[in-house]
Parts: C-alpha cells; structure tokens; sequence
C-alpha cells in the first residue's frame, strides 16, 4: 500500500526561463522540488529533451538542450518532471510560451535590455513615485515606481509574437544583496541573528536564493522570462554595493569574518541562476565545471571551491560571452569579477579575457557589433574627469596622505567606471576605433554600440573615436529597470553633463596630472532621463534603431510604456 501521506508535490520552484535560442538549438533552466529527471518537450514535431537535475545545498536544477530545431521557427513548449507536466499551469492566464529560434538570413533582431531592478511588489506603496505619500506630515521615501519589465511583459501579452523582443538582454544588479525587501529581510530573521553582521543582508547562498526566487517568481515576470531569451551579466550589488572598487576595498571586506561566505555564495548562486544559461549548447559541452556537476549526486563542495577560487583570482574564470543573431554580434564584457586591482596596474579586464574581447570584436564580417559591459563606457563628463582624477591621486599624484583621502572618496562616492581604470579606458578606446575603422574585415560595421546600465539613468551619446573612423558609434545606457534615484543623486548627475560641471571635472583631472581622454563623445537629446524605462535595439539589415521607453507612474492603473527617445543609429 502506497503511503500518500509522504508524497511530496512536484513543483518548478522557479522557470522555466528560456535562456539560449539558436537556429537549430535552445536551452531551458528550472529550479525543481526535489531531484528528478526534467523533460522539455517543444511540439511541433521537433524532438523532446531530457536532462536529470543536479543538487546543490539542498537546491535541484536542470539546463536542459534542445536540438534539431528548425530556423526561424516557433514551438509551443511544455516541461515535466519525472513525467507529471508542471507547465505550464493549467489554468494560465498567459498567452503559450514559445521558443521563437531565429532565422539567420532574415537580418533581424529585436534587443531589450536594461540593467538595475530592485524586487518588490507591483502594488502601493512600492509602486508610486518616491516621495509621493504622506504619513504623519511626513514624505515616506523608498517607493521604487513601475517596474518596466513587467510593464513590458504586459503589453506582450496584448500584442502578437512577432512583436516581442527577440532576446533580452540584463546588464546587471538582477538581485540586490544589500537592498533586500521586507519578505527577505523576515526569511533573514527568521533563520539567524540579523543584529549580527551582514545584518539584514544577504549572507551566503540559502539567502542569495531567496533574491532570485524573488526577482523571477512572479507569474508576469515569469512568463515572460519563459518565452524571451536572456542573456544576463552581473554588476555590482549582485554581490555588495561597490564589490571590486579597489585593492584597497577588497583588503577591508576580505577582513570582515562574513564575507568569505557572502563572496562564495555569490559566485556560486551566480554561476547556477545566471551564468550557465549564458553559454551555448557547444560551450556546455566543453564546460568542466558543468560536466563535473551534471555527473555528481551533489555538487555543493565542487561549486564551493570553484566559487573560492573566482574570488580569490580573477583568470580562474571567464564571465564575459557572446552571441551572434545573424550578422550582428553580441559581446558582453565581465567589467566587475575580472578586474586587475593592484593600484599601479589597474585594469578592468585581465590579459587573457581582454584579448578574448578583441579577439571577439575584431573577426569582421557583421553588420553591428553590440559590446556590452554592465558600467558605462563612458560617463558624464565632469563624472568621467572626476573618476579619472581619483585614480591618478589614488595612485599618488598628490603624495601619499592625499592617496589615502582619494581612497575614501572613492568609495564614498562610487568612482570605480571605466573612467576610474584609465588604461582600460585608452585600451577600449582604440579598439572601438579598430572596429570602426574596419580592421580585420571588408568593411566596417553599419554601427557600433556600447551597451551599458548601472548608472540609475540613462543616455545616448555618440561617440568620436578619431581618425579612421567610419562606423558610427554610440553608448546607448538603459538605467534602471526598476530603482529611480533620488532628487539630490538626480541634480548632481545634471550638474555633470552641463558645460559647467565639465570644466569643473577637466580643471580637477589637470591638477592630478590626467589629461584630455582619447575619444569624444555628445548626449543626443536634451538631458538623461532618470525615470524606470527599458531600451530597446531594431536590427533590420544594416538599419538600426534605438527605442527607450518609460513607465508611467500612476497607481491603480495597468502600467505602460511611454517613448522618451527614438533615435535611428544606422
């Protein structure tokens, strides 16, 4: 007799996110219940896939493969496990999830991206306007306004598939470990002393799976992460506010007794929720981690010790990847894990990844190469000056009392962009103008586009990168997703892009020995804008247009979208 009372319901604790998609190939990644053997099956003719889950800490996770799919196709997709068919739901509100597979000769893409969304609900108080209600005479700070990814989701909902984006693209702070929301923050008190260090943040991988089932549970972000592509790369608060600023900064977190185990649940909750659905079907395959993990009962003490040594050395691992739509191609550079932080050699890459980048950039033959790298390219420009300066006092332009005082300014105030590693800096400068100019192919790109987020605002700038330069090149920042700034943070910003704030940086950056920086670059609009919004890239042929839209703020409505900026880029 079968004792029913022990049986455990089968549920997808999260997913199915629908991470890579190829021509011929896709990837689906779920977090299950309990162990067992995960089935995708496409429909449609095309063939269903397998995979048996790996554990982790008491966690059970599958990637499962695709193959023999057909170009530019559209399957609807269900997932079981163990045989029991847990989606989707059966009463779904939602339209079918699809796996939409691109067709290499259409030259089209559709790429929305954004970067910086905070995790709470889509309800008041946390959805109106910072400032924007009264208690006891009191304005209440803290509301984070409409989320513009679930808007997003949304209006997909009303519109037919071959409207949605083809890929989305997140370019950092998917979680954030130190700005937890009320539900984390009980989950934190309700399993250690949260008057201890780290306090009310996250303090190893248990907690750090709380963000994620937070950030991607919710039934319309949720079906949306099931039916678009994601490709994803972490920032800073991903980890800790700051993470990587400085050796200086890394030498003092090393010495708090919690942050080893802070860091390596970082590195651990990263690789499993983010980095695997990065790679493709063939890089999977060539993966040793991913081939130890696959053939382990339990996995935990292996991705302990690899999560170690990607803190501990910055070559151990390569975050940054690629992916190519057609003939345009997708560089996302790590600009966070792999930097080089001795103070006379600071670098935003190590050698082996930046020549990996390059190598990456400089193969010819696209129409658009899209780099992307969670922190700006390049900032406002009394911010740029600014950062510049730091560095080089840090360093000891002004001696070494003033180092020490740059130290603390530049944590205090976050100085740590590309601006702040001036070789790197030089570095990608040129070779932006080698892609320009053509080197290593027929022809140049019809254009090339940074891709950025982190700043809490966003822009369009082109960008003159000298001599020999023929593409058109731009920094396109999509900043935030969901986390507006404050009034001061906003007027500060302002203050740098006007003709005031950049002389002000440029007088400071002389005085510390820095000079003009190798590119140029100018805002094509009026001012950023500092309101939740999502960007979106249109690739047709060697056309490319860049849409940024807005959320509107108001309560009780269905949030929307609304242009801010529709500019054609090629």
């Amino acid at each position: 007799m079968v004792n029913r009372t022990l049986a455990i319901p089968s549920t997808l604790r999260l997913g199915p996110l629908l991470r890579y998609a190829g021509p011929r190939e896709a990837t689906v990644w779920v977090e299950t219940s309990h162990p067992g053997e995960v089935e995708v099956r496409p429909g449609e003719g095309a063939p269903a896939s397998k995979e048996r889950t790996f554990s982790v800490a008491g966690h059970h996770y599958a990637l499962v493969t695709l193959r023999n799919l057909s170009p530019g196709s559209s399957y609807r997709y269900e997932v079981r496990l163990d045989g029991e068919r847990l989606w989707p739901p059966e009463e779904s509100r939602f339209p079918p999830s699809l796996i939409r597979t691109p067709d290499p000769a259409s030259g089209s893409l559709r790429l929305a991206f954004g970067s910086c969304r905070v995790s709470v609900p889509h309800e008041p108080p946390y959805t109106l306007r910072r400032g924007s209600l009264k208690r006891g005479g009191v304005l209440r700070r803290g509301f984070y306004e409409r989320d513009a990814l679930y808007a997003l989701a949304l209006r997909m909902h009303r519109e037919p598939p071959n409207r949605w984006p083809d890929a989305l693209l997140m370019l950092g702070d998917q979680i954030y470990a130190d700005e937890v929301s009320p539900e984390t923050k009980a989950f934190i008190r309700s399993r250690r002393d949260a008057a201890s260090p780290p306090g009310e943040q996250v303090a190893d991988f248990e907690e750090y799976t709380r963000l994620y089932l937070e950030a991607w549970r919710d039934p319309v972000i949720r079906w949306l992460l099931s039916t678009v592509p994601s490709a994803m790369i972490f920032d800073d608060h991903d980890v800790h506010d700051d993470w990587n600023t400085s050796e200086a900064w890394v030498r003092k977190m090393r010495s708090k007794p919690w942050w080893e185990e802070r860091i390596t649940g970082a590195f651990m909750s990263y690789w499993i929720y983010q980095h695997l659905g990065n790679l493709s079907p063939d890089e999977l395959e060539e993966n040793p981690l991913f081939r130890e993990v696959r053939g382990s009962e339990d996995a935990t003490e292996a991705l302990r010790a690899f999560a170690r040594a990607a803190d501990r050395d910055a070559s151990a691992n390569r975050w940054s990847f690629r992916r190519d739509f057609g003939r345009v191609r997708l560089v996302v550079a790590d600009s966070r894990a792999g930097r080089v932080l001795k103070e006379d050699a600071r670098a935003m890459l190590d050698e082996d990844e930046w020549a990996w980048v390059e190598e990456q950039t400089l193969s010819g033959g696209l129409d658009h190469l899209l780099l992307a790298t969670s922190l700006p390219f390049v900032l406002a420009p009394g911010l740029h000056h600014l950062e510049a300066a730091s560095e080089a006092v840090c360093g000891g332009a002004w001696g070494r009392m003033p180092a020490r005082a740059g130290e603390l300014l530049r944590q205090a105030l976050d100085l740590e962009h590309w601006s702040a590693f001036g070789r790197s800096f030089a570095a990608l400068s040129e070779l932006l103008r080698r892609v320009a100019s053509g080197e290593g192919a027929t022809a140049p790109p019809a254009s090339v586009v940074v891709l950025s987020g982190d700043v809490h605002h966003g822009y369009l700038a082109a960008l003159e990168l000298g001599p020999g330069a023929r593409s058109p090149a731009y920094q396109a920042v999509g900043s935030p997703i969901r986390n507006p700034l404050g009034l001061p943070e906003r007027l500060a910003l302002r203050a740098a892009w006007t003709r005031a704030g950049a002389a002000l940086g440029r007088t400071v950056a002389r005085l510390a020995g820095v000079g003009e920086p190798p590119v140029g670059w100018r805002l094509l609009h009026r001012s950023p804008w500092f309101d939740n919004h999502i960007s979106t890239l249109t690739v047709e042929g060697r056309r490319a247009t860049l849409l940024v839209e807005k959320t509107t703020p108001e309560d009780g409505r269905e949030p929307r979208l609304i242009p801010i900026l529709e500019h054609r880029l090629a």
